[in-house]
């Protein structure tokens, strides 16, 4: 008989190294909540970020995972958990943490159970929060030796941003993020300078609401869909305005849904750009299973704390080495 399963949540505050400011706020540490699984001796873990931007609360995602208690400690599958909650959060803490009990329950690797025969190591790009373009600047020249650098952008006005972070560093690849902070015509008038600086990807130009705005889009640079994007409900729509798409866990609500997406953007001949919210090892490890491959790996969180979880993911310089099985997976 299958021994009884224990569910357990809990909060979590993981300050940051620096401020960590986008078009919508700022914030100075990473609230997380994780959920562990246990059974039979072994506990399978996730980490989620509850996000202000998609309607979540940590009150609110903790109680979305204390709801699914009974139907969790009495057996609930990856498969049924996705007919039990949206995605999300929530769902995201509860999908990865069953995908590590299964392999720490089989002793088989996660990536093994996903059908990859290894997880190999990824070069992560790492995040310049916005800023004035003195200070941007700076922060790129403390990062030049990086080879991908992603800024952030808050409005029309921050072209001197960019040109600042390109003079910082001059042979990293660049991405902007907007973060939704633009409108149409300012993307347009922004996209030959864009171009001009290198960068390689725009990220989330637009408000959400306002894509089908994007078939007037004249610029030459691939457009990647974030917020816009989160599961396979909205794939259809993006993969008409944009060339890529930024699949986070904590929009698909898992692991489960990321692989399903990830399947079905490529097959749409659609870009993989592998993300994260702000947060830790633990959150990135399975992330890493959606990074193999992908055009664009931005798994920084970890880079951006004071102090990650111990033990956490081995980096060297820019470069994410798979997690040891006392990590997750």
């Amino acid at each position: 008989m299958t021994s009884a399963r224990r569910l357990e949540a809990r909060e979590e505050i993981w300050p940051l190294a620096n401020a960590f400011r986008i078009s919508r706020g700022a914030k100075t540490a990473a609230q997380v909540i994780v959920a562990e699984i246990s059974q039979g001796g072994v506990t399978g873990r996730g980490e989620a970020v509850p996000y202000a931007r998609y309607d979540e609360t940590v009150a609110g995602v903790r109680g979305q995972i204390e709801a699914m208690r009974s139907a969790i400690e009495d057996g609930l599958t990856r498969a049924d958990l996705s007919l039990c909650l949206p995605a999300g959060a929530a769902r995201n803490a509860l999908d990865c943490a069953l995908w590590d009990l299964e392999a720490k329950t089989t002793g088989v690797r996660a990536w093994t159970l996903a059908g990859l025969p290894d997880l190999n190591p990824v070069k992560t790009a790492f995040t310049l929060s916005l800023d004035t373009p003195e200070k941007m600047g700076e922060a790129a020249r403390a990062a030049e030796r990086r080879p991908l650098l992603k800024l952030k952008i808050g409005g029309a006005d921050d072209l001197s941003a960019v040109e600042a972070v390109r003079a910082g560093a001059p042979r990293s690849r660049l991405i902007v993020d907007a973060n939704e902070a633009l409108d149409i015509d300012t993307l347009n008038r922004l996209a030959p300078d864009f171009e001009r600086l290198g960068v390689k990807m725009i990220e989330q130009p637009l408000p959400a609401g306002d894509d089908d705005a994007l078939v007037d889009y004249m610029g030459s640079v691939t457009l990647c869909a974030d917020e816009s994007l989160h599961t396979r409900a909205e794939l259809a729509h993006c993969a008409r305005l944009y060339q890529a798409i930024n699949i986070k866990l904590d929009k698909t609500g898992g692991l489960t849904e990321a692989l399903a997406l990830r399947e079905a953007a490529m097959a749409r001949g659609l870009l993989i750009m592998a993300g994260c919210m702000v947060s830790t090892s633990l959150a990135m490890a399975p992330a890493l299973i959606i990074a193999q491959g992908a055009e664009v790996v931005d798994l920084d969180g970890p880079l951006l704390l004071a102090r990650d979880r111990a033990p956490g993911l081995e980096v060297v310089g820019s470069i994410l080495n798979p997690p040891q099985p006392a990590l997750w997976g």
